[in-house]
Parts: C-alpha cells; sequence; structure tokens
C-alpha cells in the first residue's frame, strides 16, 4: 500500500466547517497564545465535535502551549471519529491490514490522517514519558506500514532505546544514553 500515493482531494479538513466555527477558529489563532485562544477552540469543539479540522485546531493549541496531557486527550478522540469514518469500528489495537484496506477505500486521505494521528499519540506519550504506550502506537503504525512511508522506524527505535536505558538505570548499572533527552 503506497500511502505517499494520493491526489489529496478528499482529504480529512475538506469536511465542511460552520462559518460559525470558521470565525471561532480564525479568532483563536488572532489570540493565541493568550488563554482566550483555548476558550474558541472549545466552542468549536461543542458546536462541532466530530470536525477533524476541529481537533487539529485544539491539537496544535495544547501542543504549542506544551500541554501534552491535552493535546493527547484530542488525539485520542480524533482516532475514535477517524476510525468511524473510515469504519474501523475496534481500538486501533486490533487494527489489521485487512481493515486499514477497507479504509483506504473509503478515503487515502482519512486514513492516512488516522496513521499519522496514532504516530503523534506515541510521540505525545514519548514526551510524557509513557514509553511502553509509545511503543505499542508506533509498532501498530509499522505493522500497517511496513515500508515505512511514515518515518515510523527511528522514533520506534528511540523509544526502544530509551526503554532500555530506563531499565538499566532502574538496575543501577548508571550507565546513562545519550539520547536520554529526545525532547
Amino acid at each position: 500500500m503506497d500511502f505517499l500515493d494520493f491526489d489529496g482531494r478528499d482529504l480529512y479538513f475538506d469536511s465542511r466547517t460552520s462559518e460559525e466555527v470558521e470565525e471561532l477558529i480564525h479568532k483563536a489563532s488572532v489570540a493565541y497564545p493568550e488563554d482566550e485562544a483555548e476558550l474558541y477552540l472549545l466552542r468549536c469543539y461543542f458546536y462541532e465535535p466530530d470536525n477533524l479540522s476541529v481537533h487539529v485546531s485544539l491539537y496544535r493549541y495544547y501542543y504549542y502551549k506544551h500541554d501534552y496531557q491535552s493535546a493527547l486527550k484530542v488525539a485520542e478522540r480524533t482516532l475514535e471519529v477517524a476510525g468511524k469514518n473510515l469504519g474501523y469500528n475496534e481500538s486501533w489495537r486490533e487494527l489489521s491490514l485487512a481493515r486499514l484496506s477497507g479504509g483506504v477505500m473509503v478515503s487515502m486521505g482519512l486514513t492516512r490522517y488516522y496513521l499519522l494521528g496514532l504516530k503523534a499519540s506515541a510521540y505525545l506519550l514519548m514526551r510524557l514519558e509513557d514509553l511502553k504506550g509509545a511503543v505499542e502506537r508506533l509498532e501498530k503504525v509499522h505493522e500497517m506500514d511496513p515500508a515505512d512511508q511514515f518515518g515510523i522506524k527511528d522514533l520506534l527505535a528511540i523509544a526502544k532505546r530509551r526503554m532500555s536505558d530506563i531499565e538499566i538505570e532502574k538496575r543501577g548499572s548508571g550507565k546513562v544514553s545519550i539520547i536520554s533527552n529526545y525532547r
């Protein structure tokens, strides 16, 4: 499956957004980095909780504010909504290549978005030092993308290396990783 071969006609942001929500997103961008921006975005989410453009705006807000816990909640909700739109009724943990292929038939752009959302949630978990959760997600993306078009291998290697370093440190060997601070 070539995740780089798509024409972009059916991207996640092609879903209709009301004028009111578009105006609120604009107000949030003008208000950033003030806390008022978050209120505009939360109103957007209240009006259109399944709109992936709203999710992207809210995710970016939290990510750039370094509120990784909140960004992770948005990423998880995004996976639920995108998964539902693709016909993935199960958790990402249960996703198979056959189910993924069914999603590609619905929308290649949305399938890419789903896998990138899974990668983003893994990265957030790394920032939050939940390496086990990060590795689980990265391994799932790698399983769905063995050609590594999403660039998972290096991120997965970093997460596994950090897990190993932490285990060694727990045993008291004193070994320090040269990549222990991957932030």
